[in-house]
């Protein structure tokens, strides 16, 4: 199949090109199983999105992880809070990424949920195709959310679950993943609430804010997984991109590939084991006025035989036909607000309906 891809200049059609690859339902794993030693013309991107790419994710420069690193421990000191709170908005505010080690979650949880995800990618084609799906159910295995919308196609697949309100019936469930998702949803919804209330405080609103607004309940899981690509410098994991939602939290492996754009230039965002990577979504920036900010990261075409595995939960609101705008007690005289209100579905379907691209959602919504 993967051969039957690749036409001549004359005779090539893109979009049917795209839909006899999603139609296959074996997604990129299943073109690495086929062999290939070229990737379908539909993944190679244009030069300007390959631009500055380094196509060995291990190949980190001689640097200190600039990512912020923020310990959670003792947090229930009010000494201990508040310099995790001052912490927590210096680095939203100046990276809109961060890393959290001590946060409560088991590393031995952490690590059945990379195990399991990864299990699920791996099995044969004929077991995952059922939960193949584009369609919205409440678990389904695809490549590439935006495949029919974008430009070029990335070298990614994915599992996506809806972990709320309400997991799905676990029946429905890949049997791998049974087991640890009841434990993860959990310690994920516990420190979602954790995280919301301190960010929350450090723009000086009720810390109850974000929950009262529904956004614990909106989560949203995906398991990625990026197999080894024999053309790496033609493509990526994910093109750049920011986060719908308020915020995300990343359980990454220890194979690397995520990047955030910070000051016009790319930054590793290296793997620590035990810690979790958490950023700031584009309703935060939002409604934050721009005090935290949401920003562009990507994630390189892996070139190594070992997959890259993670797993992302993105909170989101249930009440989305509400208004969503900055929060009133951050506008002032001095400084206005930024963004225009606007329903969370409005921005939803502007989401699911492009390709991934950078910062355009907020830009939309600016006054």
């Amino acid at each position: 199949m993967a051969t039957e891809m690749v036409k001549t200049e004359e005779n090539y059609d893109h979009l049917k090109e795209v839909k006899r690859f999603d139609d296959s339902k074996t997604g990129v794993k299943g073109l690495v199983d086929s062999g290939l030693s070229t990737i379908p013309r539909f993944f190679i991107h244009p030069p300007h999105v390959l631009s500055g790419l380094k196509p060995n994710p291990t190949a980190i420069r001689p640097q200190s992880n600039p990512i912020p690193t923020v310990d959670l421990s003792n947090i229930d000191s009010p000494t201990t809070q508040s310099t995790v709170v001052d912490q927590l908005k210096r680095a939203c505010g100046e990276f809109g990424f961060f890393q959290i080690v001590n946060h409560g979650v088991p590393v031995d949880l952490l690590d059945r949920m990379i195990a399991a995800v990864k299990d699920f990618h791996e099995q044969p084609t004929e077991a995952k195709e059922s939960f193949y799906s584009r369609s919205g159910k409440a678990v389904q295995f695809f490549s590439n959310v935006d495949l029919f919308h974008s430009k070029a196609a990335s070298w990614r697949d994915t599992l996506q679950m809806r972990l709320g309100p309400e997991l799905p019936n676990l029946e429905e469930v890949p049997e791998m993943i049974r087991r640890a998702i009841v434990e993860w949803n959990q310690e994920i919804k516990r420190l979602g609430e954790v995280l919301m209330e301190l960010l929350c405080e450090g723009l000086g609103v009720n810390p109850g804010r974000l929950k009262e607004m529904t956004f614990l309940d909106g989560r949203v899981m995906v398991g990625h997984y990026y197999p080894y690509c024999p053309q790496p410098d033609l493509t990526v994991g994910i093109t750049s991109h920011t986060d719908p939602g308020v915020l995300t939290v990343l359980l990454q492996s220890q194979v690397g590939g995520l990047q955030i754009k910070h000051d016009g230039e790319w930054l590793d965002v290296k793997p620590i084991p035990g810690a979790l990577v958490i950023n700031v979504g584009d309703i935060f920036q939002i409604m934050s006025n721009e005090e935290y900010k949401s920003v562009e990261h990507r994630v390189l075409a892996n070139s190594l035989d070992e997959p890259r595995v993670s797993i992302a939960v993105f909170f989101n609101p249930t009440a989305r036909e509400n208004l969503y705008g900055p929060f009133p007690e951050l506008i002032s005289p001095e400084k206005p607000a930024i963004y225009r209100q606007f329903q969370y579905i409005d921005y939803l379907t502007r989401f699911f309906t492009k390709e991934l691209d950078g910062k355009s959602l907020t830009n939309f919504y600016k006054l």
